[in-house]
């Protein structure tokens, strides 16, 4: 049963695969104007006027562009970056790892902070720590990422003289210092997921209290931990595997923003990066990677879903 469901999703994720290369593909067309005309006012770059639309293959009709630009791109070829003239791929695997890196420490403070506050809030509702949990989400779901970011470099340095290093330091010169320089912008980063995520914990943690066998676990003289920890939190956590998913694309999304004020040679900020430069084959090739990797994910997370819930399955 868990494989067809597998198979079912798989064959939703594709036709999502497809319309994501499509939006992915028109968003630089889009743009008013010739986009190699932008590119080449805002940068010097060594080709003719010309020469730029004919490397881009903006001469040819835009089907067989978006044809032979998915062909290439199934076969490993995202083309080259016109700042640096070195194939994409090559550049993203050497920036992916970074990205990853934030990510993975962003998701771990999102579930530390969001589930156990949650559940300590569920437990002692409308009590002083519910209402302090809950202002708390509500103040990190509201704080922007940037605004956060800036006042954590900004702030210590006026008033302490210091600040995190903008510095990247890698694994093989300070392994210590290379995991260190990750916990500021991952913690930063993981804040409003935490927020999303302990939200949700609260809400199923308190339909599931509620429910007949919870009060059966009562009536039998089971401890709190108990009652809490074995009989409800897993059936309250399934709805939360989900938002996981959803927070992990925003994580995805936020590392541009972080990576650019904490000085991380990561994807996002080699995007930011292509931006500035209209460096247009990595803007398209780094995108079409974000949203191959955020289906991906949502793929992944169905199965698990499925699996801690059968009833999903039918």
């Amino acid at each position: 049963m868990i494989r067809r469901y597998t198979l079912k999703r798989l064959l939703v994720a594709i036709p999502s695969l497809l319309i994501a290369t499509v939006i992915v593909f028109s968003l630089s067309r889009l743009i008013p104007g010739d986009v190699v005309t932008l590119m080449m006012q805002e940068n010097q770059y060594a080709q003719s006027l010309e020469e730029m639309r004919e490397k881009l293959g903006l001469n040819r009709p835009i089907y067989l562009q978006y044809f032979e630009w998915i062909g290439r791109a199934v076969r490993g070829d995202l083309g080259e970056s016109l700042y640096s003239s070195r194939p994409v791929l090559q550049e993203l695997a050497r920036r992916a790892p970074v990205s990853l890196e934030l990510g993975a420490v962003a998701v771990f403070f999102a579930v530390l902070m969001g589930v156990p506050i949650g559940v300590l809030s569920a437990v002692r509702q409308d009590s002083a720590e519910d209402y302090i949990a809950r202002s708390g989400a509500i103040l990190g779901l509201s704080a922007p990422g940037f605004w956060l970011g800036t006042l954590v470099v900004v702030l210590p340095a006026i008033y302490f003289g210091w600040s995190p290093s903008i510095k990247f330091i890698l694994f093989i010169s300070d392994p210590w210092g290379h995991m260190v320089q990750f916990l500021i912008p991952g913690f930063l980063l993981g804040i409003a997921s935490a927020a999303s995520i302990m939200r949700l914990t609260r809400t199923q943690l308190l339909e599931v209290l509620r429910q007949d066998y919870v009060r059966t676990a009562w009536s039998k003289g089971l401890g709190e931990r108990v009652v809490v920890l074995k009989h409800s939190l897993k059936n309250a956590l399934i709805p939360v595997v989900t938002v996981l998913g959803i927070q992990i694309a925003q994580v995805l999304s936020g590392t541009v923003i972080f990576e650019t004020i904490f000085g991380l040679p990561g994807m996002g900020r080699f995007l930011f990066d292509a931006i500035t430069e209209r460096d247009y084959p990595v803007i398209q090739g780094i995108n079409l990677v974000i949203v191959t990797t955020i289906v991906t994910v949502n793929l992944l997370v169905d199965v698990v879903y499925a699996y801690l819930d059968p009833r999903i399955r039918y």
